[in-house]
């Protein structure tokens, strides 16, 4: 195997579509044969819920087997890892408890950089070809250490009236994480939850691409009732129904992920 290739996935608005990008985009990567780990990053945890029954994951969320628990004890994280149903496919199911995980952080050494350390022995075993991490909706601590650990950023933004708000604090915040860790890079933004009849979808694709220097994913993903059935069952919709359109569509932006981020 080559150099493993690590994406997070975040922005700070909610609702935006990073847990279910990040779960279809790995799912869809690991179909084409590539090994891919998830970091659920999130306390909410709906990168593990794409994956595994609510029993499971809350399960686990209460052990010590997650990745609060893998951070607050600054571990190496191969142990956590999991796997899903799904070949190729593990996963590090995250904990309502990362909701402390800055205070956690907050007088450690060096505390930007402990997911990475953490996740180091992983990475240099060369065992995955991606890493992909989810996310909270936030601009922190925690969120810095998941910029620190990764070597690019997508940025999935929503098509509607809000979808933008906030996108100039987040590119303020990555420029800060640049300061202490200069080689990650802006793979791109996913446009999520589009309706093309809509005239704020046109508007949002036009402000979009007149940011400066900034990669904009030629796939979008159009509004699919199957995304929520697919959740509803815990299935990745790439998995759950390959023919909907968002499996396509999904399928078509890992191809340009892996395209770009290689």
């Amino acid at each position: 195997m080559g150099k493993t290739i690590t994406i997070c996935f975040t922005n700070n608005k909610g609702g935006s579509g990073k847990s279910t990008t990040c779960s279809n985009l790995g799912a869809a990567i690991a179909q084409t044969g590539k090994k891919v780990l998830l970091v659920d990053g999130d306390m909410q945890l709906n990168l593990s819920l794409a994956f595994f029954s609510e029993n499971w994951v809350l399960e686990h969320a209460a052990g010590e087997k997650n990745l609060y628990y893998g951070i607050k004890k600054q571990e190496d994280l191969t142990d956590y890892v999991v796997h899903t149903p799904y070949e190729n496919l593990d996963l590090i199911p995250s904990s309502t408890l990362m909701s402390s995980i800055e205070y956690e952080l907050f007088t450690k050494w060096q505390r930007e950089f402990i997911l990475r350390k953490c996740l180091q022995k992983i990475k240099e075993s060369g065992m995955y070809d991606y890493i992909l991490i989810d996310a909270p909706p936030t601009l922190g601590g925690w969120v810095m250490n998941i910029l620190c650990a990764s070597d690019k950023v997508i940025i999935p933004v929503e098509a509607s009236p809000w979808g933008m708000f906030g996108l100039a604090n987040m590119f303020k915040f990555l420029n800060e994480v640049r300061q202490i860790s200069p080689d990650l890079e802006i793979a791109g933004i996913a446009v999520t939850k589009v309706d093309t009849r809509k005239n704020y979808y046109k508007q949002t694709m036009e402000t979009l691409h007149e940011l400066e220097d900034i990669h904009v994913f030629e796939q979008i993903i159009r509004v699919d009732s199957s995304v929520e059935w697919s959740q509803d069952n815990s299935i990745p919709v790439v998995e759950y129904k390959r023919s909907s359109r968002s499996a396509k569509e999904y399928t078509k932006l890992a191809e340009e992920v892996m395209k770009l981020c290689q």
